[in-house]
């Protein structure tokens, strides 16, 4: 018995690519539920609005918030954290994705932009 393998490298470029793409869309979607929970310390709007953002990276995307008090802020949940813009304004504002109700809201996110991905890729085809 003799089995011939042919590797499709364009579709296997076009699966990488789609799952790198999804990745971006989750961690938008991720920035994007965040901003509307308002649970961002939020004095100019600097850190939550201009410093965090969405990168692009080999392996998928990251959120990243490039000012450095956000470390400090995240980390002390003893300050005295003002409301009046974002009401529930506080320290730990990412751990309801990490380990509370949040917690199925990334992969979720990108199991449906895979999918979705998914069915143009190969419904196209």
């Amino acid at each position: 018995m003799k089995i011939t393998v042919k590797m499709n490298q364009q579709k296997l470029h076009d699966i990488e690519k789609a799952v790198r793409d999804s990745a971006v869309e989750t961690m938008e979607a991720l920035y994007t539920d965040l901003v509307s929970s308002q649970t961002m310390p939020f004095d100019t709007g600097n850190m939550q609005n201009n410093q965090t953002f969405t990168e692009s990276t080999e392996n998928g995307a990251v959120l990243i918030t490039g000012v450095p008090q956000a470390r400090r802020l995240y980390y002390h949940p003893e300050y005295n954290f003002q409301t009046a813009k974002n009401k529930n304004a506080g320290a730990y504002w990412l751990e309801p994705y990490l380990t509370g109700n949040r917690k199925d809201f990334v992969k979720t996110s990108f199991a449906e932009a895979l999918e979705r991905r998914g069915h143009e890729l190969f419904i196209t085809s």
